[in-house]
């Protein structure tokens, strides 16, 4: 297995241990995310039912992000970053307008965090790029079936 698989391989896993995290908490405990998760009662008002609904996305991303991960598919890896940048990039535009009720600590401490979520996706992408399947020698041809 090459770096890039490896680096590949590791930041597709951390992505989906993030989302499994945040899709776990905001679906089975909506209140506890919503009281104790740094931001995210700084745009109020409480809703259970957005509250739910973002942890059950949350979860349906890391289906995608594990199989992504598993199987190291090109097509699947690339899927699942592209989903995440998706959901991102908007998440990022969305909070840097609505910092009113925050810190400016928080405003800045959240930026950089959304920032983050925006460029491990943007930074892994092109490591998924076409290469031999995962085992596949590189000095011999696959064999016909």
């Amino acid at each position: 297995m090459t770096l890039t698989n490896v680096l590949l391989r590791i930041g597709i896993w951390f992505l989906a241990l993030a989302e499994l995290a945040v899709g776990v908490v905001a679906t089975l405990t909506p209140r506890v995310f919503y009281d104790h998760v740094p931001w995210v009662d700084l745009a109020p008002p409480y809703s259970e039912h957005l509250m739910r609904d973002y942890g059950a996305m949350n979860l349906a991303l890391t289906v995608v992000t594990v199989a992504a991960a598993i199987t190291m598919d090109q097509l699947i890896v690339r899927v699942a970053l592209t989903a995440y940048l998706v959901f991102a990039v908007p998440h990022l535009l969305f909070h840097v307008t609505h910092h009113q009720h925050y810190t400016t600590t928080a405003a800045i401490t959240e930026t950089a965090a959304l920032v983050v979520a925006v460029l491990l996706p943007t930074a892994l992408l092109p490591l998924a790029r076409e290469r031999p399947p995962v085992g596949a020698r590189p000095d011999k041809p696959p064999t016909a079936r």
